[in-house]
């Protein structure tokens, strides 16, 4: 198969990635613009850079992708895209009629220096953006950080709506970081089950999960709106949901509209979920009704239950920071072994965490931050795993190495059904629980001699 060349031998790299366990920060940044009602992304570059990204998503969400793009050509490229952007923000204005227009930039206008904010002022003056509509810009280069960066500068930029009246509006601000449209919306339910009123954003949820209904509409009813964002400042506190994505944009809400920003830990298991709904009770004033503490029970039940097929089990995952400390966590929580854990985004403060929370365990945990998956895959076949948990690109693993996986994370091009099904929460516990259960019992099936083949488990 592909991979059957690694060398178990570990090489120190510095200067060389390989199958690198990221994408580049446009892409983030264009999936968090589309949680914006009435919103189209825009590339500030090449029609290839965009290309590329409306790909990206498309292919993980399989959903078409609408997305502008500034169209450098040589002469741009070397000027600068000033002239591009602004016939951009009146063709777009005028054509598609968005009530939002989000620029992200790419390595190219990053590169040439293009300022955004003096386009924008430059396009009001000249009166290409209709009264009414919005434009929101964010510095998005692929050569530093990753997808993570992307996102959290675009959300920052949504933050940067917020016009604080200086009268509280008795609603909670949710920044839910880098999570499925399912995710967003069982984020809501719960909130709504608590008696929490909040502004979630961005919010891709009835955005990227749309129904087919027959009739196309250029943009869906999802997505937070631009009033909720203005008033976003005038909000009792702000829960971001990860440190990479989320906190930058709260603590900007903090330090500028006087909003008091929690960070926590995205609400991936059973201990991630209930610091969510303690720190929503307290910042609202408000109590846990019984419906919660029946879900919270449900989710004890099938660990408690199935604790015997978790017991001792080796896993490797890769993906986004803040997606893998929670999820480290809840797999330490089910006497599991996250083994091995890599994420291309930087951050030595990523590893530390990683270390804290398998600190004492009886196992010893690698961890990486710019790490890529050609050094996943050598540590695995220095020592072998039970469980790979991460995206499409570790199937190739998976395959070389007979090891069961679990996609879990960004992208999944080769499954349907994660952007419908969401995995926070404690119901989205118990699927977690149920996608491992599953793999391993099916393994077990498989590889059971006919003496110790049974019926029942």
């Amino acid at each position: 198969m592909l991979l059957r060349h690694t060398s178990k031998d570990v090489a120190d790299r510095k200067a060389l990635t390989i199958n690198p366990a990221k994408t580049c920060q446009p892409i983030g940044a264009m999936y968090a613009a589309l949680g914006i009602h009435g919103c189209l992304p825009h590339s500030h570059g090449s029609q290839g850079c965009c290309a590329y990204h409306r790909s990206a998503l498309t292919r993980h969400y399989k959903e078409p992708i609408s997305a502008a793009t500034s169209s450098f050509t040589e002469g741009a490229s070397v000027f600068g895209g000033q002239a591009n952007l602004l016939q951009a923000i009146n063709n777009i204005f005028t054509v598609y009629e968005p009530e939002v227009i989000a620029v992200h930039t790419t390595c190219l206008s990053e590169t040439i220096g293009d300022d955004l904010k003096q386009i924008f002022d430059k396009a009001k003056k000249e009166g290409k953006v209709p009264e009414g509509c919005t434009l929101i810009g964010a510095p998005t280069p692929s050569y530093v950080g990753s997808h993570v960066t992307g996102f959290s500068n675009m959300v920052k930029a949504m933050a940067q709506l917020a016009e604080p009246s200086g009268k509280k509006n008795g609603k909670v601000n949710i920044i839910p970081g880098w999570v499925e449209p399912a995710d967003m919306a069982e984020i809501k339910r719960l909130a709504a089950l608590v008696g929490v009123s909040v502004t979630m954003f961005p919010d891709t949820s009835g955005v990227l999960d749309a129904p087919l209904t027959g009739e196309y509409t250029m943009f869906p009813d999802g997505g937070v709106t631009i009033k909720e964002l203005k008033a976003s400042g005038d909000a009792i506190g702000t829960l971001a949901m990860g440190e990479w994505c989320s906190a930058d944009a709260a603590r900007w809400l903090d330090a500028k509209c006087k909003v008091p920003c929690t960070v926590l830990d995205m609400p991936f298991g059973l201990a991630a979920t209930d610091r969510f709904i303690d720190v929503l009770r307290t910042v609202a004033g408000v109590t846990v009704p019984d419906a919660v503490a029946v879900e919270r029970g449900q989710l004890v039940d099938l660990i408690s239950d199935m604790h015997q097929y978790f017991y001792g089990k080796r896993v490797a995952l890769w993906g986004d920071p803040d997606q893998l400390i929670s999820m480290c966590e809840f797999l330490v929580s089910l006497d599991m072994q996250p083994v091995y854990v890599v994420t291309g985004t930087p951050g030595k403060k990523f590893e530390a965490r990683i270390r804290e929370i398998c600190a004492g365990k009886p196992f010893e945990v690698k961890v990486k931050a710019k790490g890529d998956m050609f050094l996943m895959h050598q540590w695995i076949k220095n020592e072998p795993v039970d469980l790979l948990m991460g995206n499409t690109y570790g199937k190739y693993i998976a395959r070389d190495e007979d090891i069961p996986l679990l996609r879990w994370g960004f992208p999944i091009l080769d499954r349907q059904g994660h952007q419908y099904f969401p995995t926070v929460g404690y119901k989205g516990g118990l699927r977690l629980l149920e996608k491992m259960l599953d793999l391993f019992l099916d393994r077990k099936d498989r590889d059971d001699d006919e003496q110790t083949f049974e019926l029942v488990l």
